[in-house]
């Protein structure tokens, strides 16, 4: 799936991440963030569009495909966002990265939310997948968005209830849950299921990116109120699915404004997985928003 792309492992303070990586060591570095249940395997449609614009590291998030799965706490911190960001961070710094562009989708995107307010010397651009703020999306909460995203709120229950149910058949869970996303469609390359599906297999996988969404409905949170009303300056564009649940429940951009001070975005004809859907469009989107950004800075 990933031609020209090297498959290695980086071990940062407190995990080992697996990475993909390519491009020209000259060009402007590009990290890319995976959602839930997927791996770094999601954006093997979208990076053929973007050789020789960027050079593109892509790794497994901790907890997830083949990065280290560490051990969590009572507060969740371990899978905070915070903490994955930190992640980011130090692996980008090891490869001799001290700014970058970040593309981020769904658990990814929020993620890069969080490393945005707190290493905003780091990020020169980001364009996030498919999410309004995380905290917003909780106050906002409806029937109707519960009943799409029933998965929020089945994840972040006690362990190890979801953990268990899960791991009587992981494959049905994967597949019900993204197919259902994807409008009941399979979008996804044979190859790129293959993987997502294998890694999702995976207890510790199971139990990690469990322990995500714990996070996401408490400490995340609590991070979030206390920013103390800190916005993200980082310059965001936000693409949401014109037919998935963001678009349908919430009005997106005003959310985003209330959280960033220079966020552009709207919504594009694709279910949640657009990455995989409309590669081509998500990395024309890349490239404009990255090489405007370029052109602001000089």
């Amino acid at each position: 799936m990933f031609d020209d792309f090297t498959e290695e492992y980086i071990k940062t303070a407190n995990v080992r991440m697996f990475i993909r990586r390519s491009g020209e060591k000259s060009a402007p570095p590009l990290v890319l963030l995976h959602g839930y249940p997927q791996t770094s395997a999601m954006w093997h449609k979208v990076v053929p569009f973007l050789s020789g614009h960027f050079q593109i590291i892509i790794p497994d998030l901790r907890g997830y495909g083949r990065s280290d799965k560490p051990d969590s706490d009572e507060q969740h911190l371990t899978y905070s966002k915070r903490s994955m960001a930190n992640d980011i961070v130090e692996l980008m710094t090891m490869l001799g990265h001290d700014t970058f562009f970040i593309g981020a989708h769904d658990r990814g995107a929020r993620v890069a939310h969080r490393l945005g307010i707190d290493h905003p010397d780091k990020v020169r651009a980001m364009v996030l997948l498919d999410i309004a703020p995380t905290r917003e999306m909780y106050d906002s909460t409806s029937s109707k968005f519960s009943e799409a995203y029933w998965h929020w709120y089945f994840l972040i229950q006690k362990a190890p209830i979801p953990e268990q149910i899960i791991g009587q058949n992981p494959e049905t869970f994967w597949r019900l849950k993204c197919f259902n996303q994807a409008g009941g469609k399979n979008p996804f390359a044979p190859e790129a299921l293959a993987e997502y599906i294998s890694a999702f297999k995976d207890p510790a996988v199971i139990h990690a990116s469990c322990e995500d969404y714990r996070a996401a409905a408490t400490i995340d949170i609590e991070h979030d109120d206390q920013d103390q009303g800190i916005k993200l300056s980082t310059p965001t564009k936000v693409l949401w699915a014109k037919n998935g649940t963001i678009d349908l429940c919430f009005d997106v951009l005003p959310l985003w404004k209330e959280r960033a001070t220079n966020v552009c975005g709207k919504a594009v004809d694709a279910t949640h997985y657009m990455a995989e859907e409309i590669p081509q469009e998500i990395a024309d989107n890349f490239i404009s928003f990255f090489n405007e950004q370029k052109e602001i800075t000089k």
